[in-house]
């Protein structure tokens, strides 16, 4: 393993992040115990496991050092190439080196730590009647930025019939994806597709071939003009807000979760009777159960259409490298304040068949890709300030994480139940996560503790939308 430089969306991540609001996305797996000893022998291969994992055992190492000159100095020092290399090729090495080096000047870098201890990140807790109660506690901790920022909590049912392993893992670490092929790392072996390799890159001089410069002028004005057309969508964006002050909060630090578990041939029914896509109707579900919640706390959903970011991933499938955030973004206006469930679902399907035909590099939703066009001390500067400016270009998240079809297993034990969990920003009191697992739909919810004590409503009122939706496709 060898060290690289954070991706500049990581970059962000890792700024952004404060102790009030840790950037650490999470899932909560729930395994039924085949013994009374299930959950701690699972802490024991989680344990064990993971030092066998290399991109578990990579911390994130700040850089400060300017100019890379220790580093060139090195590199000069050692012995010339051998007699026929030409000059200019021998120093470009070492001066390329130095120019990498001196653009990560307040960056950060992905290394090996040499003293990981697998025992620093994987822990048995006790016994728990609750296990949405115990992530939402654990939820609210930052991750230790010394170590490698992740950990494995395993959660005892009092039953013994039952226990749940809380992962969470730092943004600038893993995507949902990233997380999902660390976290299926660590489970039971099984027989997977080989993942094809990424094709290799031709090796680039410190200067670029003369031939080359009209493709990279292009290219350069090509990104300022998705730069300009993704700040003037943002701030048109603002014009017509319609949110609802539940959904923002002054920030208490603290974290609640709850899960909702969907029947998945349910919503391929809304989907066939209604049309648009599963995702369409998974987004319907949670504009739904918005107004049904804010109308019971009295708060009201007339006139009220929040903002929410859809995040979509820009990875390549099967690549065998996937380290970085690739990630963009569509912004929609959910319609809370549509009164029929049918109506509801026509908006929001219109609105993301928008959103697709830009595509995912234009828009409001793609500001994460403004992050390739800032320098690392940009965003080491200007991550807290980035970070408070969430509440104003969004209401709510609601992101989709995809799942393995097959069962997956820790110790023999099957998992059952898997609610993905995603980070709180600055400002808001709620964020949505859904993802299918073997025929079920599983909504996972975090919210601000202080701001959101009825989060349990809510998990409710997303299971009511959908029997709304099913009977209203049913008539």
């Amino acid at each position: 393993m060898t060290a690289d430089p954070l991706a500049p969306l990581d970059l962000a991540f890792w700024n952004i992040e404060s102790a009030g609001h840790p950037m650490h996305l999470a899932a909560l797996g729930v395994f039924t115990a085949g013994s009374p000893s299930a959950a701690a022998h699972a802490a024991d291969l989680l344990a064990a496991r993971a030092a066998a994992v290399p991109g578990l055992r990579m911390r994130i190492r700040d850089t400060w050092e300017p100019l890379g000159l220790r580093r060139s100095l090195s590199a000069l020092s050692r012995p010339w190439p051998a007699t026929g290399e030409p000059l200019t090729a021998a120093l470009r090495r070492p001066l390329a080196s130095a120019v990498r080096r001196s653009l990560a000047f307040g960056g950060a870098t992905r290394e090996p730590d040499p003293g990981f201890d697998p025992l620093n990140h994987v822990r048995l807790h006790p016994a728990t009647a609750d296990f949405h109660a115990a992530a939402g506690a654990l939820m609210g901790h930052p991750l230790e930025r010394t170590r490698p920022p992740w950990e494995a909590h395993v959660l005892p049912g009092e039953d013994g019939a039952r226990f749940a392993v809380l992962f969470k893992f730092h943004h600038a670490l893993a995507d949902g994806l990233r997380a999902l092929t660390l976290a299926a790392a660590l489970m039971d072996p099984m027989d997977l597709p080989t993942p094809r390799p990424r094709p290799a890159e031709p090796p680039r001089g410190l200067v670029p071939d003369v031939r080359e410069v009209p493709g990279l002028v292009r290219e350069a004005l090509a990104d300022a003009g998705r730069a300009l057309d993704i700040g003037a969508a943002v701030a048109r964006s603002t014009l017509d807000m319609r949110s609802s002050p539940a959904l923002t909060c002054a920030p208490s630090g603290t974290r609640r979760t709850a899960g909702v578990v969907v029947d998945l041939d349910d919503v391929h029914r809304i989907r066939k009777s209604a049309g648009g896509t599963v995702n369409d109707v998974l987004i319907a579900v949670v504009a739904g159960a918005l107004r049904r919640w804010l109308d019971e706390r009295g708060d009201g959903s007339d006139g009220v259409a929040p903002r929410a970011l859809v995040p979509v991933s820009r990875r390549r499938p099967r690549t065998a490298h996937p380290q970085g955030n690739r990630l963009s973004g569509y912004l929609i206006q959910l319609p809370v304040d549509e009164r029929d469930p049918l109506a509801r679902l026509t908006r929001v399907r219109t609105a993301m068949d928008r959103n697709k035909e830009a595509g995912p590099h234009r828009g409001a939703g793609a500001v994460a890709l403004l992050a390739e066009h800032v320098p690392p001390l940009g965003h080491r500067l200007g991550g807290p300030l980035l970070g408070q400016a969430a509440r104003l270009w969004f209401d709510v998240l609601v992101t989709s994480v995809p799942l393995p079809g097959f069962g997956l297993r820790l110790g023999g034990d099957p998992l059952g139940a898997v609610f993905p969990l995603a980070p709180l920003a600055p400002g808001h009191s709620l964020a949505v996560a859904v993802s299918t697992y073997r025929g079920r739909v599983h909504y996972g919810l975090v919210a601000d503790g202080a701001a959101v004590e009825d989060l349990d409503r809510l998990a409710r009122a997303v299971t009511e939308e959908v029997s709304a939706l099913t009977v209203a496709c049913d008539h």
